[in-house]
């Protein structure tokens, strides 16, 4: 465990970007002290986009601070148009409490959320749902300038950019966010607000809130926001978002992912995305750098935050999965998502489960999936010995695939030659 000031612990480890009073949040942390950072529900599981936050608040809890995990069930009905082009669809009430659900699970395994003297998880729509409209615009609204707000360039780049602008919706976010912070500090006794560098403007507005509010003054901090230096994001706005739920993305995807972060980014992911200690992590820098093709550091970082995700069980189903799809074993006990994961380019054919119970020619089927153009294609390739059926070589044209060939639940893998895969789904 990393000793010393709260503060030093998270700089050394990379996740000060801003903060609005160095010195004053300093003395602040050198006795325990309430914070809170705030995750979107709005999903029906976090991102790696949200470890960087899940890892901040363990640093701190673990330093002896109080953790307010708050889940915007309240703003996540509005959605934070901060740095985005669109309008966030509007989610129903028993989608965003099935994702408060799902948010609790996954912070627990970062977070000590049972003790309430140590950490807690709040849904803000616990107070923001008792405001009637007249109401927050008299306790609330009175506070802000129309004209500041426009100022923000979230809201700036949305008025340019896009002929409809920003609804009041979303443009009225930002009171709500500010509004959390002045409840949390009279109700909680919080003091300090953390989150993305994105999230600095909402932040700087719920300290202005509270001061004319409560009289008092708290304080922000902010991490910067990650990507990977060839670019890949971290966030789900791609479409292609690496989900910590095991059912959306599973724990061999998780583990991949980050076996396979370039060698840039390998060391500074140790440190945000790990419990490793420092000099640990400057071994496997230093390891690294003498033997790359060892890639000693991607290793560690996959296999640790898979298990703080995912539990040994989750780790362990990784690495089993790598071991069997990467070494020259017949593929055996294998999920179908991970199956799916491992060979997502590769191309696939849903058939009917009748024709493998009934048994299918190896012809037949590279055939049906388009391994081969025809029967007298796919028997020279099987005869030339350039073909495998779940990683084990099939010689014989006449071979007959039944039920019990399936490599996963459903599926079977073909590969012809060394490198062209296929994918055949009985379902």
């Amino acid at each position: 465990m990393e000793t010393g000031h709260a503060l030093d612990v998270l700089a050394a480890r990379g996740f000060i970007a801003d903060l609005t009073d160095e010195a004053a949040i300093r003395d602040l942390l050198t006795a325990p002290t309430t914070f809170y950072v705030g995750f979107d529900p709005t999903a029906p599981s976090l991102h790696i986009g949200h470890l960087m936050g899940m890892m901040a608040m363990a640093w701190l809890q673990r330093s002896g601070h109080r953790a307010l995990a708050v889940a915007g069930g309240g703003t996540g009905r509005i959605g934070d148009p901060s740095f985005r082009d669109d309008e966030r669809e509007l989610l129903d009430d028993d989608q965003i409490d099935r994702n408060l659900v799902s948010i609790r699970n996954q912070l627990s395994r970062f977070l000590d959320l049972d003790d309430p003297g140590r950490g807690i998880l709040l849904d803000n729509y616990s107070w923001l749902g008792e405001f009637g409209y007249v109401e927050f615009l008299r306790e609330v609204g009175k506070y802000f300038s129309v004209n500041q707000m426009i100022a923000r360039e979230s809201v700036k780049r949305r008025l340019s950019q896009r002929e409809q602008g920003i609804s009041y919706t979303e443009f009225s976010y930002a009171l709500l966010q500010a509004y959390d912070f002045a409840h949390l500090h009279e109700a909680e006794g919080c003091m300090l607000q953390a989150g993305g560098s994105d999230q600095w403007g909402n932040i700087v507005a719920g300290i202005d809130l509270t001061r004319r509010m409560h009289g008092a003054q708290v304080h922000g901090l902010v991490w910067p926001l990650v990507e990977r230096s060839d670019g890949r994001k971290f966030s789900k706005s791609t479409g292609s978002a690496v989900w910590l739920d095991a059912g959306l993305t599973s724990p061999y995807a998780f583990y991949q992912w980050f076996l396979n972060v370039p060698d840039d980014d390998a060391g500074r992911f140790l440190r945000w995305f790990t419990f490793l200690p420092l000099d640990r992590i400057a071994d496997l820098e230093a390891e690294s750098t003498e033997d790359p093709a060892g890639r000693a550091a991607q290793r560690a970082l996959a296999e640790e935050i898979t298990r703080t995700v995912h539990g040994d069980e989750g780790l362990e189903a990784a690495l089993a999965a790598t071991s069997v799809l990467f070494g020259s074993t017949r593929f055996r006990g294998l999920d179908d998502q991970t199956l799916a994961d491992a060979f997502e380019s590769a191309p696939s054919a849903d058939l009917p489960r009748s024709d493998l119970e009934a048994g299918m020619g190896i012809l037949s089927l590279m055939t049906a999936i388009g391994a081969a153009a025809s029967n007298g294609e796919a028997r020279r390739l099987v005869e030339q010995g350039g073909v495998s059926l779940n990683n084990e070589r099939i010689d014989d044209p006449g071979y007959v695939a039944g039920v019990g060939d399936l490599a996963g639940a459903t599926t079977l893998v073909v590969r012809v030659g060394k490198k062209r895969y296929y994918l055949a789904r009985f379902a």
